[in-house]
Formats: structure tokens, sequence, C-alpha cells
């Protein structure tokens, strides 16, 4: 994350991506698919580390291997087989955007951390070193069981999260990069959508 100065002087939090460019790898149709869609494809890939079956999918679009595959629905203009999309072609300052992303790893947690719990936490009562455990977590003879979904420690992060209407400030297409307000998901140089 940086810092980015608005006209006015106002400071705000913003995370800069490279969001670009883009190739179009494959044209879902109705007759041929199903639906509407359209595939793009980012990042480059190394031609050893790809698989024939996508080589020859890369091939059709006339294109180099790419590292991530994604498809959207609904783009406002059609597109063709091999086109590129920068930047400036999908998003313009001010626009409100989501962005979606896995979150950090936190590995396995207890109930303070993951679920915000205080705690048994008070020392009397016989505790001596139970601080941080969850209580009781039972029930008596009836029903006889811990209940579905009661919140206990387990895994933590490495989950999909969406965050909506992030600005975007800034548009530079020169190096293919957007600067959002707020935080994004996930860890640096990880993969992000940006949704319109």
């Amino acid at each position: 994350m940086t810092s980015f100065v608005r006209a006015n002087g106002q400071s705000v939090a913003c995370t800069v991506i490279q969001a670009g460019p883009c190739v179009v790898t494959q044209v879902k149709t109705v007759e041929t698919d199903g639906y509407e869609a359209v595939q793009l494809g980012f990042g480059e890939k190394k031609v050893k580390r790809t698989t024939k079956p996508l080589l020859g999918h890369f091939k059709k679009a006339n294109t180099t291997p790419k590292r991530k595959l994604v498809e959207f629905k609904g783009f406002e203009k059609p597109l063709a087989l091999g086109d590129t999309i920068s930047v400036a072609d999908l998003f313009a300052e001010g626009d409100l955007v989501d962005a979606v992303g896995t979150s950090k790893g936190k590995g396995f947690q207890g109930v303070v951390k993951r679920h915000r719990f205080s705690g048994v936490g008070e020392s009397t009562h016989g505790q001596h070193n139970r601080q941080r455990h969850p209580g009781s977590v039972g029930a008596c003879s009836f029903p006889s069981r811990v209940f579905k979904g009661l919140r206990m420690a387990g895994r933590m992060g490495n989950a999909r999260v969406k965050i909506q209407n992030l600005e975007v400030l800034k548009v530079m297409p020169e190096a293919n990069l957007l600067v959002i307000t707020g935080s994004i998901p996930g860890a640096k140089d990880s993969f992000v959508l940006i949704e319109k």
C-alpha cells in the first residue's frame, strides 16, 4: 500500500495494481458454449512449464502462454480472439470497482484471534492457564452434542474475499497500472480480479 494526495490536499491510503495488458484467449458464444463470455489471459509463462493442450489453446489466439486465465461476462464492446485490452480501455478515474482475491493464510488459530473472543479472561475461579480458551462448548444431557457451526479454533485466512466499491484514483496507461483506494485481499504479487 501507499498514499495518494487528492487535488484538495487530502491524503488517501491506496493500492497500486498492475492490470494489463490482457489478451483475449477465447470468446465463448451461446451456439458453441451455451453462454456468452470472454476469457482473458494475463502474465507471461514459460513454454516448457505449459501443458500441450494449453499451448494449443494459446496458439489459436496467436499469443504466448499466460499465467492466469479468467472469464468475464457482459463486455460492452465485442472482442475478437487475440485482441489486447489495456487499462485505459476499461477504467477511468472516479470509477467504482470491486477487488476479488485470496486472503493471506494464517494457519491454525485459536478463538481469540480467529473469532475475536475475549477468552475466559479472569484469573479467579481456579483459572491459571486458560485465559485464551473458548470456555464451555457442549450442552447438558440434552441434546448432548455440540451444535453445528459453533465458532471454534481452526484454519484462518486463505479464503476468497471480495471488497466492494473501491474508487479508482488514477489510471496510468503507459505502465498498465491502476491506483485504487484502500487495501485489497492477498499477499504481494498475488492475482486479483478487478470488476466494474
